[in-house]
């Protein structure tokens, strides 16, 4: 388990041949909350997203991801339904419980690498309440609801 901040920036590399194929720049998330895949940045000037499956990886490291081969790269040709930080982002998004009580703002998530499924959310109330309280997080065993205001979690099973 780790969260997606450890995650961002780490190299991609092809098992055959050692190659670094590109960095890790976001992660796609179903309406669900299952992590689907990752965004990888390739290229040296004209950097393309590509999408990489999760269940396509063959490890993941505390200093790279490495696949078997760079063909399970697929070029990006729709946005994925949510991201953590591009497009349709969860960051910052409001997280509400299933009785209405605000949660506070989603910053990070921790996920199983080799399952895609989102473990816990780290929320955040602000840079204060950070500095005073600490990181909070909720822990949630069921998929939550992602709608377009808000993220729904229910708080009896966290």
């Amino acid at each position: 388990m780790r969260t997606f901040s450890l995650l961002k920036g780490q190299p991609v590399f092809e098992t055959k041949s050692g190659t670094k194929i590109g960095e890790i720049t976001d992660l796609c998330i179903s309406s669900t909350g299952i992590v689907e895949g990752l965004l990888v940045k390739k290229g040296v000037f004209f950097k393309q997203t590509y999408f990489l499956d999760i269940k396509k990886v063959a490890s993941f490291g505390w200093d790279g991801i490495m696949i078997e081969d760079t063909g399970y790269l697929e070029k990006l040709k729709e946005s994925p339904d949510y991201t953590l930080n591009h497009q349709r982002s969860l960051d910052g998004m409001m997280m509400l419980s299933k009785s209405g009580d605000s949660l506070g703002m989603l910053k990070d998530v921790y996920f199983q690498e080799e399952l895609g499924t989102i473990v816990g959310y780290e929320i955040t109330d602000g840079f204060f309440s950070e500095i005073t309280e600490g990181k909070q997080v909720i822990q949630s065993g069921k998929p939550v609801a992602i709608g377009k205001d808000a993220i729904i979690v229910d708080v009896d099973n966290t």
